[in-house]
């Protein structure tokens, strides 16, 4: 991130709340948990991840990222770009348009096939029968007892 941009970014963040007990571990700069905040986010990878780069620990990321969350900070940013753009290109306004839907497929029933967790299986699984011939007593197998 460059310095211009930090230093907005670091405005909008919210007080350093001290450790209750006062003896907690030093805290990681939040410059460095911005760094790594927005690699998670740019690149998609997982939290854990993190640990990997140097940049700083994923659960010290993750609390940061949460932290900042609930106290609006992102928020912020994302409005003071729009705001920023709008300005120096221009947004249009009067045209926007939002899409979204939640219902079901059009073309699914029945020649969308049967669902593939049940596999069109029908009756009781004989993994878990107890009657089985050979089987030993109360246990959940298919192997039968080999008798000798």
């Amino acid at each position: 991130m460059p310095d211009w941009l930090w230093e907005r970014v670091e405005s909008l963040l919210p007080e350093r709340s001290l450790h209750p007990l006062g003896c907690h571990n030093p805290r990681v700069p939040d410059r460095d948990a911005m760094d790594a905040i927005l690699l998670v986010l740019r690149t998609g990878m997982q939290w854990n991840a993190l640990n990997a780069t140097g940049i700083c620990s994923s659960s010290s990321a993750h609390r940061r990222f949460q932290e900042w969350e609930q106290a609006g900070v992102f928020h912020e940013i994302w409005r003071q770009g729009l705001l920023e753009y709008d300005e120096k290109v221009g947004i249009d306004w009067a045209w926007l348009a939002a899409d979204g839907a939640m219902s079901k497929a059009p073309l699914g029933g029945e020649k969308t096939g049967p669902n593939p967790t049940d596999r069109a299986k029908k009756g009781r699984s004989v993994r878990f029968s107890r009657t089985l011939l050979g089987s030993r007593s109360d246990s959940r197998t298919t192997a039968l007892t080999v008798m000798t």
